[in-house]
């Protein structure tokens, strides 16, 4: 009956804000180990711990970000595709509130506006306790002097959004994909992809971006034609 209930429990009730955190994400994760319901939500105005993929780091200037972590339980079948449902519903959040911007999206966590970053998700997930910490780092009113040097030509912030007024737009867009059908995650998902017909590197070779498979997998063809399905645990992209 629990899980009944909790599926039915839309984002951000019950919210749960830090002023200051070292991560929402272990906050958040914490939460969820102690049985916080679907839709749980942590917010912080700033972190000193905020994390990224494959151990990097997350920063922003306190109150000039929108630092976001939602859980979802129970996890079963229709969350096979979270990782590219959380983008889509993060792509629609920012442009429900700038009608003007056009999201990319670029496999497999980060949000891109002009070719610049503009949001990171980070997706923690426990299957064996059925549950998942979906963490998202949306820049806000962050000016460009702003970022650190290293991503001032890369990175960029909306302007004039509130925190309030985006965590809303990003709680009502998690609702709608989360437990979206897969044909339609996977159709946006490819309306959005900003690194097809890229070439791309990796540790261990480069290649050719050729969309993503139907599980998820970013596909490469490299320069000898072979086509190869890469996780998104196993790489870091050079674009």
């Amino acid at each position: 009956m629990a899980d009944k209930v909790a599926a039915r429990r839309d984002f951000g009730g019950p919210h749960r804000h830090y002023r200051v955190t070292d991560s929402s994400n272990s906050r958040a994760r914490e939460l969820a180990e102690a049985g916080a319901p679907r839709g749980t939500v942590v917010t912080a105005g700033e972190q000193t711990e905020g994390r990224g993929r494959q151990g990097r780091t997350w920063t922003a200037p306190a109150g000039k970000a929108l630092l976001y972590s939602a859980i979802l339980r129970p996890l079963d079948e229709r969350h096979m595709l979270l990782p590219l449902a959380v983008p889509i519903a993060v792509a629609e959040a920012v442009e429900e509130l700038r009608p003007a911007l056009a999201c990319r999206i670029k496999w497999p966590n980060d949000i891109w506006v002009e070719e610049r970053k503009l949001a990171g998700i980070l997706i923690e997930a426990r299957p064996q306790d059925g549950w998942a910490v979906i963490g998202v780092g949306l820049n806000l009113a962050i000016a460009p002097e702003e970022f650190p040097p290293e991503l001032r030509e890369t990175a960029t912030s909306l302007d004039g959004v509130g925190v309030a007024e985006a965590r809303r737009a990003l709680d009502s867009a998690l609702e709608r994909w989360v437990e979206a059908d897969e044909r339609d995650v996977l159709e946006r998902w490819r309306e959005r992809d900003a690194l097809v017909g890229r070439e791309v590197g990796w540790e261990e070779g480069s290649g050719v971006a050729d969309g993503v498979d139907d599980r998820g997998c970013l596909i490469v063809v490299t320069p000898g034609g072979d086509r190869l399905a890469l996780g998104a645990g196993e790489v870091h992209l050079r674009i």
